[in-house]
């Protein structure tokens, strides 16, 4: 449910910004005047802001099949007793992700008042990796069309971003893949350190 209540919204405010300028220039994170302005509702805000429909059409799919998963997961930890709500977790993910995916830009160009970064790309990171912790042999399809393992994928995933992040000029934010997959990786463990053992368990059961 969270799932569909995320993209609906994603995909509206997207939708009115894409004709709306001043929307748009509103909701996207600004490191400066995040820091200089005090307009702290831009760390979450910027999420639900894309370029372009492709942009939007992307994140909103991967978010789909990975968030419906995650949402089902949790519910069933939750009657198990070992977390305390699903949904609480599922949101805590979503929005820590974005939160977490632009911390790096905050520090960096917190007096740059040009730059800007958009879209939901570090939450639904979170979301995938959050998934290859509880499911790391599950396929995953490498450029939408190769299936490989979900642990395979992490690993190919955040060398491809780690090295573009360092190559400048294609106006994506890889960083934010980066720490968006970083904190989904670990968020199982802030939720309940114990969830390690479930990790390795399912890691050397191929």
């Amino acid at each position: 449910m969270m799932t569909y209540i995320l993209i609906f919204i994603t995909a509206i405010v997207s939708i009115a910004a894409f004709n709306n300028r001043q929307l748009f220039d509103r909701l996207a994170f600004v490191p400066y005047r995040v820091v200089h302005r005090r307009e702290w509702y831009r760390a979450v805000s910027y999420g639900f802001v894309h370029g372009d429909y492709m942009h939007l059409i992307v994140n909103m799919l991967v978010l789909l099949s990975f968030g419906q998963f995650l949402e089902q997961l949790f519910k069933a930890y939750q009657q198990a007793g070992t977390i305390f709500s699903g949904y609480l977790s599922y949101g805590l993910l979503y929005f820590g992700g974005l939160l977490f995916s632009v911390l790096p830009d905050l520090v960096r160009r917190r007096n740059d008042p040009q730059y800007a970064s958009i879209g939901a790309s570090g939450a639904v990171s979170a979301v995938i990796f959050t998934s290859i912790f509880f499911n790391p042999w599950s396929k995953i399809y490498f450029f939408g069309i190769l299936p490989i393992p979900g642990i395979l994928f992490g690993i190919l995933y955040v060398g491809y971003e780690q090295y573009m992040s360092r190559r400048p000029g294609d106006h994506i934010n890889h960083n934010a893949h980066l720490f968006g997959a970083l904190f989904g990786f670990v968020f199982p463990l802030l939720m309940e350190p114990s969830l390690w053992h479930v990790f390795v368990k399912n890691l050397t059961s191929f």
